[in-house]
């Protein structure tokens, strides 16, 4: 795993995209004062996760924006993503190249990402702590920071050193388990303190939940009986309910057979009735109901209009022996006074008329009126006598014509007579069976209703059962049909004495008296809240305990390797300074322990006893540097030259490097209080380090520069930008080297 790329954009004086690559080995940026050469270091350790604006030279996040200048606009955001080669799955994910990158904008609002999946930022430090990375250790050593380790506390350098180990991951993980210890802590005591809180509300509700414990046996042992009555009468009324139910269905069986027998007889009777002889014609397109009648009654009422006949001939004859016999009639004085007056009238209309053709009707009609006078009434008795001729002849040819119809219908008579006699036999035959399929289906019917009878009452009897399951509070169809229990199977007495048991049941329960469903609801939930707060006191015990057996587990972890790695770490720091010195001796060593009182417990065994330790527990112990310097006799770092410090630290840098290699170091200007001899030591430590540990090193020293596989030269613009030049050494030898 190596640092494969750095990417800046927006970033303090980057405000364009500005990509550095980087190779195993030593990389080196160079440049001018002011031009943002360091800025390249705090975007390391900004993205690594450094919360302190301070640490990256910056009041606020919001500094950490590209500003903007008269040529140039400010940025809205900032954003360093950073690559690694996973190529060795070094760290812990199934990609081949992780890349992490952080943004911030002008609002504050900050994200993380890995491999473009946002998380957050614990979780990136938590990510780079099992890689020994992180912004408290040795990974990045800003720019006046060269001798960061001597002016560090003793604490910060034991947490620098365990970063550098990649011990990180377990202080932290120490720390979340002491959080969580804490929490649960006082989960524990407000679980304890509610339960208290709980329990004298659950002594009492249990005490009245408990004068009803016989309410619910006996209510039980009603059920019971009351299961025993309601199933046997049920039992009573499926059994003759089945017994019913198989007769009617045969009865309606054998009814619908009878009924298709019945309508087959009658439509054979029809049959017989559409035979019955009839002469007389259909009466409006129906055919006569009783043909003989009809017969009859047309017979008669031939003979009639016979007899109508005759009567009107006698009739005309004599009137017409009448007129023959009249004398002609004589002309009285009253009519010819009529016919003078009425001439006279007309007279005096013809002369008052002046139209000739009206004259003329008036005189034809005086002259009519005159004729018909003096012809004393004679040519109407002619006309009246050729009317009636006539009348008489009509009267005669129908006369003949009745004769002769009287006398087909006496030859018609005789026929029908016998037709009639046969067909009365025919349908007496098919009436009496008709009849006597009738009589059957009655008798039938009349056995139905019996047994529907016999149904209702079953039903009445289930109605007054469900009244009783009602009155009782119960629901009849909440029971099932079954047999009477063998004591209550000997008749009506038994029955009968499970019916006074469930009375007294009943009794004993109006004593009891009625439960109050909130205080039951209220007790059962009290009880339920009770046991689950005695299962969260249970399982907040067992998570203090594990808590406390992992926090003793990480301890332990920790000292032992630390105690492990201290000692290869002296060997190699003593190693390192009398190299930078030229002689001399340096030891990191543990502070003498001082102790904090533990807790004091409330009630019981304390949790240190508990866990087998002591009433008192020794603090982290923090690293002091014990030192000797060839040829002077200095006792403390405080009396250390700005040089000296630099070496101390750089001794211990290189001893931590040779222990526990991390995987990238980040240095700025370590070098510049350094003289030329010890700036080429260092130079000479980095080239020889370089194989195995990856360095990017901002420097003014050549020394330093030449110790470089990659060189970055950072300049500042006409616009108030970085740029970036770059050049690979080995490649420029080799342009070199060429003839």
């Amino acid at each position: 795993m190596y640092l494969k790329r750095l990417e800046l954009l927006g970033f303090k004086s980057f405000a364009s995209k500005t990509s550095l690559e980087f190779g195993e080995g030593v990389t080196a940026i160079v440049g001018p004062n002011g031009s943002g050469k360091s800025n390249v270091i705090d975007a390391l350790r900004w993205i690594l996760g450094e919360r302190e604006a301070k640490n990256i030279r910056a009041e606020k996040s919001e500094n950490l924006l590209y500003s903007g200048t008269l040529q140039r606009p400010r940025s809205s955001f900032a954003e360093v993503k950073i690559t690694f080669d996973n190529s060795t799955h070094f760290f812990p994910v199934d990609y081949t190249e992780v890349t992490i990158r952080r943004r911030v904008t002008r609002d504050g609002t900050s994200a993380y990402f890995i491999n473009e999946g946002e998380v957050r930022m614990r979780d990136i430090v938590d990510f780079f702590s099992k890689a020994r990375l992180g912004t408290k250790g040795f990974a990045i050593i800003n720019q006046g920071n060269a001798d960061l380790f001597i002016k560090a506390s003793p604490i910060e350098r034991r947490v620098m050193l365990e970063e550098v180990l990649g011990l990180r991951q377990y202080q932290i993980k120490r720390h979340e388990a002491e959080n969580k210890l804490e929490t649960t802590g006082v989960n524990l005591d407000k679980a304890r303190a509610l339960v208290e809180e709980l329990l004298p509300s659950l002594r009492i509700l249990r005490r009245q939940a408990g004068r009803f414990e016989k309410h619910d046996q006996v209510k039980q042992e009603l059920a019971s009986f009351e299961q025993q009555y309601f199933g046997a009468k049920l039992f009573e009324l499926k059994v003759d309910e089945e017994k019913i139910e198989p007769q009617v269905k045969l009865l309606d069986g054998q009814l619908a057979e009878k009924q298709k027998d019945l309508h087959e007889l009658r439509e054979e009777l029809s049959a017989v009735e559409k035979r019955q002889p009839s002469f007389a014609e259909a009466t409006e397109g129906k055919p006569a109901a009783d043909p003989y009648a009809d017969f009859k009654k047309k017979q008669t009422e031939l003979f009639g209009r016979r007899g109508q006949i005759q009567k009107e001939l006698g009739r005309l004859e004599a009137e017409i022996e009448f007129l023959l016999s009249r004398p002609k009639a004589t002309v009285k004085e009253a009519e010819l006074l009529s016919v003078v007056k009425d001439a006279k009238e007309a007279i005096a209309q013809a002369l008052a008329a002046d139209d000739i053709a009206a004259i003329k009707k008036l005189l034809s009609m005086l002259s009519d009126k005159i004729e018909g006078v003096l012809d004393g009434g004679s040519r109407e008795a002619k006309n009246r006598h050729d009317d009636l001729a006539e009348v008489k002849k009509k009267l005669l040819s129908e006369l003949e014509q009745l004769e002769k119809h009287l006398s087909e219908l006496g030859t018609m008579e005789n026929k029908l007579a016998g037709e009639m006699r046969e067909f009365n036999v025919l349908f007496k035959a098919a009436f009496e069976k008709v009849q006597q399929k009738q009589n059957e289906i009655n008798t039938l019917e009349t056995h139905k209703s019996r047994l529907q009878f016999e149904r209702e009452k079953i039903t009445m009897r289930r109605g007054e059962l469900e009244h009783q399951a009602r009155q009782a509070g119960r629901n009849l169809s909440e029971f099932n049909a079954t047999h009477a229990s063998p004591e209550a199977s000997q008749g009506d007495v038994q029955i009968v004495d499970v019916e006074h048991r469930m009375l007294k049941l009943r009794g004993e329960l109006a004593a009891i008296g009625d439960i109050d469903p909130a205080m039951i609801e209220q007790a059962k939930q009290m009880e339920e809240r009770y046991a689950f707060l005695e299962k969260q006191i249970e399982d907040l015990e067992k998570a203090t305990k594990d808590l406390k057996q992992l926090i003793s587990d990480l301890k332990k972890k920790l000292h032992e390797e630390f105690t492990k790695s201290l000692h290869l770490v002296n060997e190699e720091f003593n190693n390192y300074f009398r190299l930078m010195f030229n002689g001399g001796k340096a030891k990191l060593h543990l502070e003498k322990p001082s102790f904090a009182k533990a807790t004091e417990a409330k009630e019981g065994p304390s949790e240190e006893v508990l866990l087998g330790e002591s009433e008192q527990e020794p603090q982290e112990a923090g690293l002091d540097i014990e030192l000797a310097i060839p040829r002077k006799n200095i006792k403390g770092l405080d009396l250390l030259s700005g040089g000296e410090r630099s070496l101390v630290s750089i001794a211990v840098l290189f001893a931590l490097i040779a222990v526990s290699p991390p995987p990238f170091l980040v240095l700025d200007e370590v070098d510049a209080a350094l003289d030329e001899n010890n700036t080429k030591r260092f130079a000479n430590l980095v080239e020889n380090f370089g194989g195995k540990t990856q360095f990017v090193i901002v420097t003014h020293n050549r020394a330093t520069m030449s110790a470089a596989n990659v060189l970055y030269g950072v300049t500042m613009a006409a616009d108030g930008t970085s740029k970036l030049l770059s050049i690979k050494l080995e490649d420029a030898e080799k342009v070199i080297e060429k003839p």
